[in-house]
């Protein structure tokens, strides 16, 4: 099934390394697009070291091209024209959306065609899905959610952190929802990604498991960043623990205005993911230690926002957006 589809994963951070890795481990074509000309290089000379969490460890040849390369390396990748369908796998961070990497997405979507391109998006936060779309109009736009931990450990190396689940789905704001070719290819995906050793599920309604998501992000995120604690660490102290609750029952309320639904208890899902990913540093931690720019604002600053526009008060995820954007105070560091 690997050979009737090519991968593109941009952002070769951990979960870009982790899904790159893996599906070219599971014999998918695979092209791992980063934001420097080095790791690039790395990848495709050296292939990518995936370490399990158990501690074994593989070494997966991938391709990988410098994301500038973009539309020079069009005439060199005919072989994909002849695809269905391209799958763009975008994986980096919200902070990383910007107006230049949306113009090299639409040239990667213009190897065969906007229509014949599907952009699988795992961005936290909300309010990126309504950029691509106007940059990539024609493009087939699906959402995924996932709780697979991973941590990267070099420029072509990632540990595998936390086994996890993946839900995909067809974005809301798609008008070829109806497209019956959209089902086919989504279900594909999901049986690749299942080969590949994820535990994957399409779903009909993930504007909802992004809600989801979006709760236990605004909780853990921000507050292992302002701890400077692995995820399992944060609920361990009562100081902790009570900032934890109070900013889940004002986000929840917040989300539950704008439309959230819960299946099980909201605090015993945060809880349970800190279990399950209780060695992890959270992105947003990982960020304030490397001096970069965080999600806070696609994140924490979303809840306030929803907030607004329902009349509701997030003090505390107002308060604590604004913290975290204080601890950013160096330059953003690029690889």
């Amino acid at each position: 099934m690997g050979d009737n589809v090519h991968i593109d994963v941009v952002g070769g951070g951990a979960i870009g390394l982790l899904f790159g890795g893996r599906l070219a481990s599971a014999g998918a074509k695979v092209t791992v697009w980063t934001r420097s000309e080095e790791q690039a290089a790395k990848i495709r000379d050296e292939g990518i070291r995936l370490l399990a969490s158990g501690g074994s460890e593989q070494l997966v040849p991938a391709g990988s091209m410098w994301i500038e390369l973009a539309a020079a390396a069009r005439e060199t990748e005919t072989d994909r024209q002849n695809s269905p369908f391209r799958v763009i796998l975008l994986t980096v961070k919200q902070t990383d959306l910007n107006e230049r990497l949306l113009f090299r997405l639409a040239e990667l979507a213009a190897y065969g065609g906007q229509e014949r391109t599907a952009i699988v998006c795992l961005q936290n936060g909300i309010g990126h899905m309504e950029r691509i779309k106007s940059r990539l109009p024609s493009a087939a736009l699906f959402t995924a959610v996932t709780t697979e931990g991973a941590k990267r450990l070099d420029a072509r190396s990632v540990q595998h952190t936390g086994k996890g689940q993946l839900w995909l789905g067809k974005w809301n704001g798609n008008e070829r929802n109806q497209d019956d070719t959209l089902e086919n290819l989504q279900k594909m995906l999901v049986s690749l990604l299942e080969s590949a050793g994820f535990t994957s599920f399409l779903s009909n309604d993930m504007e909802n498991r992004i809600f989801n998501k979006l709760l236990i992000n605004a909780v853990i995120n921000p507050l292992t960043a302002m701890y400077d604690v692995t995820n399992g660490e944060l609920p361990n102290h009562p100081l902790r623990e009570a900032l934890m609750r109070a900013l889940h029952t004002e986000t929840e309320q917040v989300l539950r205005a704008a439309g959230m639904t819960l299946t099980i208890d909201g605090w015993q899902l945060i809880i349970d993911v800190c279990k399950q990913t209780s060695g992890n540093v959270s992105s947003m931690l990982n960020d304030v230690r490397s001096g970069r720019a965080t999600e806070i604002d696609a994140i924490n600053g979303e809840i306030v926002r929803i907030a607004d526009s329902n009349h509701l008060s997030a003090p505390l995820n107002k308060a604590i957006t604004v913290l975290v954007q204080a601890l950013y105070s160096k330059p953003d560091k690029r690889e």
